[in-house]
């Protein structure tokens, strides 16, 4: 059994993104609407996934585009407002994920009382925002430092938007990563947050690192997360979930409801 049953409550476990609109510091910031109308949206996306049926939640910077690879004070300060004040309605065990920013996110984690972040945490890499590089080490010494230790880090290893320096298959990168870093999930992602994970590419890793928890991490979609679970031992799920299913829409509580009644399906078989 993994930790996922223990943490989350479930085994096959579905993670939902909350994505949170743009704040202050953002360069697509509303400054008219201000931050309680941030709040307002993200406390209706929190029902919307809860009533719908989601077994955990994770909370991300997901309109700060373009990202930065080390974030601002105000974007943490930010997210952990909004997480303060939604505390007493999140019924679900959750995360967060400071876009892109691992010591940021274990920040946020730490004052949130989040189980759990995803992060790009090593690699280098060619990306759309320009050279980006890790330090793994240095992150997770920085977890012990602050008391973190309970956070699980999942892995992402298939980063959105950017491509290994090196020439490297996917199956040394898993072993690899695994070895060194003792990650508690691996995520295999699209190209793009919506974009489909690749059913071969998450079977390659599955078979690589075998107990390890490895999620699809982009582009589930109802007709597609029975396959993805037959692999993978679970997933994260954002776009699908929105109204028509577009990346910048809010979320549509009936299309989370009629996704995991297919989930709790899958796992009655």
């Amino acid at each position: 059994m993994s930790w996922l049953k223990e943490v989350l409550g479930t085994e096959k476990a579905i993670i939902a993104m909350c994505h949170l609109q743009a704040m202050p510091g953002d360069p697509y910031y509303d400054r008219e609407k201000g931050m309680e109308w941030v709040l307002e949206k993200a406390r209706e996306d929190v029902e919307a996934l809860q009533e719908g049926g989601v077994d955990a939640i994770m909370f991300s910077n997901e309109y700060s585009l373009p990202y930065l690879t080390r974030v601002r004070c105000e974007t943490v300060a930010a997210m952990a407002r909004i997480i303060g004040e939604l505390k007493s309605i999140i019924r679900v065990p959750y995360g967060v994920n400071c876009l892109w920013d691992p010591i940021a996110s274990l920040d946020l984690a730490a004052a949130t009382d989040a189980l759990f972040i995803r992060e790009i945490f090593t690699g280098v890499y060619a990306s759309d925002f320009g050279l980006w590089d890790t330090n793994c080490g240095e992150v997770v010494r920085h977890q012990h430092e602050i008391g973190a230790e309970r956070v699980k880090l999942l892995f992402n290893i298939v980063p959105e938007a950017a491509q290994y320096l090196a020439g490297r298959e996917i199956e040394s990168i898993a072993r690899t990563t695994v070895f060194n870093c003792r990650p508690d999930a691996l995520c295999v992602s699209g190209a793009t947050a919506g974009s489909a994970t690749d059913p071969a590419v998450l079977r390659r890793v599955k078979e690589t690192v075998g107990d390890v928890v490895v999620l699809a991490n982009t582009g589930c979609r109802r007709d597609t997360i029975e396959g993805l679970l037959n692999i993978a031992d679970g997933a994260v799920v954002g776009t699908t979930f929105k109204y028509d299913g577009k990346f910048e829409n809010q979320v549509d509580k009936a299309r989370v409801r009629d996704f995991m009644e297919k989930v709790r399906d899958c796992r009655g078989k």
